[in-house]
């Protein structure tokens, strides 16, 4: 019998099978595939979001039907997919997904959104370093300061095209099992992970910042659900 086929969607930084380290292993028991969403290249010019575009990538990787696992900005696609199609998608593991147009109207949501609409709103007179500084000033902590290599220049430029995610055409949640993994560290993305639990979501959280995935316990986790899909598997 052929192994099971697992579909890995990558957020806002680093894409392909570098943005999943930890669960390269998994394609010892899974055929797992790690996509490049939309306008995500080493060569290329960045390109504005394209959630059809990305959700096509994800369905055309899954083939017959699979599970997928999706991080922060690649959980809308993913979820949009699996409400549009969830004879496609068997399961769907979303770790710290920014589907901020769910609960748009939740406290922590909400101020996340009335603190970077301004910045997006001026992103057309700033350049792309300026962008990423004040970003992640925003998003993260007054004191952070963005890498300056040569991608993380082309991750800024990436970044200032994107839509903002709460603009996502979402509204409904996927009606297949879903597993909600989160790092514990930012009420925003909590209250995403606690409205989907609300609709019949397992959710659970693992050390690791944004990237709970990268910490043994997060990656155990979701090895877990896939294997199974149960609530159970995740206790």
């Amino acid at each position: 019998m052929p192994a099971e086929r697992v579909v890995f969607v990558h957020g806002a930084g680093s894409f392909g099978a570098a943005a999943w380290p930890r669960q390269h292993g998994l394609s010892l028991e899974l055929a797992c595939l790690y996509v490049r969403r939309h306008g995500f290249s080493t060569t290329g010019e960045p390109e504005p979001t394209d959630h059809a575009r990305d959700q096509a990538i994800v369905a055309e990787a899954l083939g017959g039907g699979g599970h997928v696992v999706a991080h922060s900005q690649g959980a809308v696609a993913a979820m949009m997919l699996a409400v549009e199609r969830p004879d496609l998608v068997r399961t769907l593991t979303l770790v710290e997904p920014a589907c901020f147009s769910l609960t748009a109207e939740l406290p922590a949501t909400a101020a996340h959104i009335a603190l970077m609409t301004p910045l997006f709103a001026d992103r057309t007179t700033m350049s792309d370093d300026e962008f990423l500084q004040e970003f992640v000033r925003r998003a993260f902590s007054a004191d952070a300061q963005p890498p300056t290599t040569a991608e993380a220049r082309r991750s800024a430029a990436r970044l200032r095209l994107h839509s903002p995610p709460w603009e996502a055409p979402l509204s409904i949640v996927p009606g297949v099992p879903t597993f909600v993994l989160t790092g514990g560290w930012e009420p925003l993305y909590e209250e995403v992970a606690d409205y989907l639990a609300g609709t019949g979501a397992v959710h659970r959280q693992a050390p690791g910042g944004h990237r709970p995935h990268d910490s043994r316990e997060g990656d155990a986790l979701i090895r877990a659900f896939l294997r199974t899909g149960t609530a159970e598997s995740v206790a």
